[in-house]
């Protein structure tokens, strides 16, 4: 009998210790309502195609990254020498973003911004938005590098974000890559309205003029000039224009074309993959679920709208300049932000509405990858004055 009470008591202590083990029995609030968020990421990723790409591996990462596990296992995000955490240290220290500007360079096409080198200030005039939001988190109370952190979500860039984050304000990286990929997803639903506020009904139907063909030469030059006269400027964005402009260059060279293949198919499609789970599965709710997270995020979309107003605006401004005939639709003043290409697909489906037969999508794409290199630009000017 004593034997039988002994093996159920041992029994009762191995179930108590496994229960104690579970996400069951040390999971809380918290948990769950960031668990429902990386669920809605998800959601939004399927069933609205808004950026699958981005959304779905950190919609993911953020369920991983709150299942809740005792310290001791040693299997989180923070704990040194885990499997996610040795992953992380690509977000961490800044390798990812640089590898990820690399096959943006190796699958972007500058013709359009070579051809019309005007539109160069539009995607500068967007970057309004960086700075705008840089003063006012400065003003409500954040420490200059963290402000100039949560400024770099105007532009819409997300491996930008995380590089310049991990750099000025690493215990606030996960809320603010999170805030600039989601206001990258809501590209189509922030930027309409803004573009139609700002903008007259005879200002949406200019028609541009079409962009000169670009000869080979401009386009292998393009990136060497490019990237000694941004180094030069601002050497402290090294590693995102050296790698942006270095993309470029295997692509237009001509002489190059695996290497080209390769930047923008597995390299970026591995770094993508890698970095949207670890910033995701970096939201744990105990270090996520608080004022300052909410403060980031809405001074991220301010910092976004403000950036979208600003080339719409300054579209409008320059136009007063130009003879008619030569004048540029305000419209694309919003693909001056660096979602590429999404913004200018925006700017495209917007001026379509007015008139169907009026295609801005080639336009577009100049300031939009003006926008790639401006926020590449002030990331280094806030990093260069602020680290």
């Amino acid at each position: 009998m004593e034997q039988g009470t002994g093996f159920f008591s041992f029994l009762s202590e191995n179930l108590s210790n496994f229960w104690g083990y579970t996400g069951i029995a040390t999971a809380t609030a918290g948990h769950i309502i960031m668990i429902l968020f990386g669920l809605a990421f998800i959601y939004m990723a399927i069933k609205k195609n808004w950026e699958p790409m981005l959304l779905l591996p950190i919609g993911f990462g953020i369920i991983v990254g709150n299942i809740p596990h005792l310290a001791s296992l040693k299997i989180g995000i923070y704990e040194e020498g885990s499997v996610l955490n040795i992953l992380y240290h690509g977000v961490k220290n800044g390798w990812y973003p640089p590898l990820i500007f690399l096959g943006i360079g190796a699958m972007t096409d500058f013709s359009t911004l070579i051809s019309n080198p005007k539109l160069l200030l539009v995607g500068a005039a967007a970057q309004l938005g960086i700075f705008a939001a840089y003063t006012t988190a400065l003003a409500v109370g954040f420490e200059p590098n963290q402000a100039g952190a949560i400024g770099i979500i105007g532009g819409a860039d997300g491996p930008t974000a995380i590089f310049l984050s991990s750099r000025l304000a690493p215990d606030m990286m996960g809320a603010i890559a999170i805030a600039a990929y989601s206001y990258m997803a809501l590209v189509p639903v922030i930027q309409p309205p803004v573009m139609k506020l700002f903008t007259t009904h005879k200002e949406r139907l200019i028609r541009m003029k079409p962009p000169r063909v670009v000869s080979s030469n401009e386009k292998i030059l393009f990136p060497i000039v490019g990237f000694l006269l941004t180094a030069f400027i601002v050497p402290s964005g090294l590693p995102l224009l050296g790698m942006l402009f270095f993309g470029n260059l295997l692509k237009e060279s001509g002489v190059t074309r695996r290497l080209a293949e390769t930047a923008r198919g597995p390299i970026i499609d591995i770094c993508t993959i890698l970095i949207g789970l670890t910033v995701g599965a970096s939201t744990q709710a105990t270090n996520f679920l608080n004022i300052r997270s909410l403060g980031i995020f809405g001074l991220g979309a301010a910092s976004f709208i403000v950036a979208t107003i600003g080339g719409v605006l300054f579209v409008k401004f320059f136009n007063l300049f130009l003879k008619e005939g030569n004048k540029m639709n305000p419209l694309i003043g919003n693909a001056g932000v660096s979602a590429v290409p999404d913004s200018a697909r925006v700017s495209e489906e917007v001026g379509r509405h007015y008139d169907p037969t009026n295609h801005l999508l080639m336009h577009a794409m100049g300031p939009n990858v003006a926008g790639v290199i401006g926020s590449a630009v002030a990331a280094g000017v806030l990093l260069g004055f602020l680290s």
